[in-house]
């Protein structure tokens, strides 16, 4: 195992100590001991930046699952790079910040930091690893310890209903691009994402390709909040506002990102990955944008300008990837939207994550996030208020920060539609420039509504005074790098940039220099559009907000989500109340029923039904003598009343059938037979003896009916031995048992060695599955002994 692999488990195997850290040492914050893990792991990954700088790619690869195809296998280049400085940049200064945002005398924060070093491996797993099976297995790990972290405070209902929605919807589309991962196995015989996309254009004509396409689609989109899936990120700000800031503005709603960027050199050459990115990616800008100036909720605006910054990047993705179809244009008028999407993306985490932290301080100092009982913090909260102006203005896209440059950028982006010279290009750019002035809107009321106006200390929780400084130092650190990339943005280009899109479109080449000025052309001009409009709507917002109250509640995606739910859940109720009779009589005609058609459509609808008598030995009298025995007690124990002489008869017919192994030459066999009868009847007896001796009922009760089912059961079962015995497709395993029992597991019983070496496993879980049915019955015991209450060690 590498030194690549083990940045990747380390956080897994910090957080089997936190619990440790946490019990044993009280006076230090949990926090302390966990925050040198994400920095040593940035500075290690800056290290490979002069790598990626070169165009090379570190490869490392630990066997695993060699035999269907599954290695451990990482890989850093550009764009992993990328996103594992994300994680782990992002990751420390969270981790920094939740030390004085969270109390170590009334938060559980053994809990917290095992949940967020969970989800850093996973995310780090999903970015570095080069075998789809190994990235799905990480992807579900990052929606099943965002769940964790989305429901932490889990006493409160908001927080479990977020927490819940989020699984659901992120499982699902995950669900599908295992699909998806699936059908390029089928197409290529590899995971390896190299090894495909080195074969993207031999499979680009096969019939599973579309379908593989939309499958990893959904998976993105889940993840990455687009619409219509977008309705678990608002509710997942439930969580605390460290995860708010870690998860969905940096890193978890990333991943989706990362999935079309990573898929993008098998996938982008086919029209549809263009359109449907592309056309997603708006919609989910517009719609993200616009919800946003409605919210009220500080966390709720920022939760929707997240979901419209992740449809820009994601627009910016599907116009980029125009390129590659547009032979008669020059390819740099697409790239440049690649170029902004890229860029973007490091700009959104460093000024959404900063915001996000000035909202959890806000929070802190002040007991709520209500945009309707703040205004006039600015006083209180000089260093906060400046912060947000830093962050909000470059989420707005003004200058001189970050924002402004990368916004210019996705104005160039969408206005090269235009090139293409289609019916209806023109609403493109439309589109993204409305969004963009929401975009301005909402910005401003984040900053203005909260730090401005009226202060209202009535209204307030507690009275505001500035942050702690070590609750500011991450925000100020993000707020910063606004700054620093906003006037020197080519400190990136050549060392984060260009690696990350080459990997992207590595049938380009870049050279990315960014600068402020262009000249007056039409990206500042639709700026400066966005500016003055912004400003006028935002002066007259009451006069034209009530627009939201002609959107009809019912419709809304969230009440669709809300009813499917409760649909599913009444259906599954009223079909259960309609089986669960709680008779086992009814149970097993149920299971067995089922049997019969099953078996019976698949034998004669595949017709499957044979019968020959090739190689049959032929029967002898004593077989047929002890076939005869074994009929008259089956049908015996139907008519008996007496308990104990039903479990003799049944016990008859376990010791004939060990006499059949015998004559059939398996005396291992019927020695284990006979042990097993000679068990189950003791136990039989030792159960029943506390039971009436004779059935109260009547044993034939239903008779016509149990006759129907136990003959269909017998037929159909006859049927299939008999097919299965005429249909020699190939050799008995028997031989193989054989041959192997005392060579290869040094033991003479065969039986014994199959069920202990050959199907080791299954008898293991099978030991489990009674072990833990037996724990289960005591519980049932020890309970029902106690009255039903709890019980406790004296």
């Amino acid at each position: 195992m590498s030194l690549l692999h083990l940045a990747i488990i380390a956080p897994f195997i910090i957080a089997i100590f936190v619990p440790f850290f946490y019990k044993y040492i009280k006076g230090v914050h949990t926090g302390w001991f966990v925050l040198p893990l994400p920095i040593l792991l940035f500075v290690y990954f800056i290290s490979f930046i002069s790598s990626t700088s070169n165009k090379q790619t570190i490869t490392e690869s630990f066997s695993w699952i060699s035999s269907l195809g599954i290695d451990f296998t990482v890989k850093v280049d550009g764009l992993g790079l990328l996103f594992a400085l994300l994680i782990t940049g992002i990751g420390s200064l969270v981790v920094l910040y939740s030390i004085y945002y969270l109390s170590k005398n009334t938060e559980k924060l053994n809990t917290f930091y095992v949940y967020l070093l969970l989800f850093m491996g996973a995310m780090l797993g999903v970015v570095l690893s080069d075998n789809l099976i190994v990235l799905y297995a990480f992807w579900e790990l990052t929606s099943f310890s965002s769940f964790l972290l989305i429901g932490y405070w889990y006493d409160r209902e908001k927080s479990r209903y977020g927490a819940q929605k989020s699984m659901i919807i992120t499982v699902l589309g995950g669900l599908a691009m295992l699909g998806g991962i699936i059908l390029l196995y089928l197409m290529t015989g590899t995971f390896s994402i190299t090894e495909i996309i080195a074969q993207s254009d031999a499979i680009i004509n096969h019939p599973l390709f579309v379908p593989a396409l939309l499958c990893i689609l959904l998976g993105a989109f889940t993840k990455s909040a687009q619409f219509p899936f977008h309705i678990w990120l608002p509710d997942a700000m439930e969580a605390p506002t460290p995860v708010s800031a870690y998860l969905h503005s940096a890193t978890m709603v990333k991943a989706g990102i990362y999935l079309v960027a990573r898929m993008s050199p098998v996938f982008a050459e086919h029209a549809l990955w263009v359109w449907l990115i592309a056309g997603f990616g708006l919609v989910t800008l517009f719609w993200g944008s616009f919800s946003a100036v409605k919210q009220t909720d500080l966390k709720s605006i920022l939760a929707f300008s997240t979901v419209s910054q992740l449809g820009l990047i994601m627009s910016l993705l599907g116009i980029g990837a125009a390129a590659l179809h547009f032979d008669e244009l020059n390819p740099a008028i697409f790239t440049v939207a690649t170029t902004a999407a890229v860029f973007h993306l490091i700009n959104h985490a460093t000024f959404k994550g900063s915001l996000f932290m000035v909202v959890g301080i806000v929070d802190h100092e002040t007991g709520t996030r209500d945009i309707r009982k703040l205004g006039g913090l600015m006083n209180f909260m000089p260093i906060t208020f400046t912060i947000a102006i830093i962050g909000a203005f470059s989420m707005a896209g003004l200058p001189p920060f970050n924002g402004f440059l990368s916004k210019e950028m996705f104005f160039t982006g969408m206005l090269s539609v235009l090139e293409m010279d289609f019916n209806w290009g023109i609403l493109i750019p439309i589109i993204a420039w409305i969004a963009s002035v929401f975009t301005f809107i909402y910005s401003m009321i984040l900053v203005f509504k909260t730090f401005t106006g009226k202060y209202q200390p009535e209204k307030l929780e507690k009275k505001p005074h500035e942050a702690p400084i070590g609750m500011l130092i991450s925000p100020i650190i993000l707020a910063s790098l606004v700054i620093i990339f906003g006037f020197f943005p080519n400190i990136l280009s050549s060392s984060v940039l260009v690696p990350a899109l080459e990997t992207i479109m590595p049938a380009f080449s870049f050279d990315v220099k960014i600068s402020f000025w262009h000249g007056v052309n039409e990206e500042l001009l639709m700026t400066i559009g966005v500016i003055l409009v912004g400003v006028i709507l935002y002066f007259t917002l009451s006069k034209w907000r009530g627009v939201y109250g002609l959107f009809p509640e019912k419709l809304a995606l969230n009440r669709f989500y809300d009813n499917s739910l409760d649909w599913m859940q009444k259906g599954s109720y009223g079909i259960t109340n309609a089986y669960m009779t709680g008779s086992i009589r009814n149970y097993l005609a149920y299971m067995f029923t089922f049997i019969i058609i099953i078996l019976a459509a698949t034998l004669f609808g595949k017709d499957a039904f044979a019968f020959s008598t090739e190689n049959v030995a032929q029967i002898e009298f004593f077989e047929v003598l002890l076939s005869l025995i074994i009929a008259i007690a089956s049908i015996a124990i139907l008519f008996t009343k007496s308990r104990i002489t039903s479990i003799i008869l049944t016990g008859t017919i376990g010791y004939i059938v060990s006499l059949f192994f015998v004559i059939f030459r398996a005396p291992d066999l019927a020695l284990t037979q006979l042990v097993i009868e000679t068990i189950s009847v003791s136990l039989f007896l030792l159960c029943f003896y506390h039971l009436p001796k004779k059935l109260t009922e009547d044993p034939l009760s239903f008779k016509v009916r149990n006759a129907i089912i136990s003959v269909g059961v017998g037929a159909i079962v006859t049927l299939i031995a008999l097919s299965a015995h005429s249909n020699k497709l190939f050799d008995s395993i028997s031989q193989y048992y054989i041959e192997n029992t005392y060579t290869e597991a040094a033991g003479k019983n065969m039986v014994n060695v199959i069920l202990v070496d050959f199907r080791g496993f299954d008898t293991m879980f099978e030991i489990a599955v009674l072990g833990i049915a037996a724990l289960g019955i005591f519980s049932l015991i020890k309970l029902r002994k106690n009255g039903g209450k709890k019980v406790e060690n004296k």
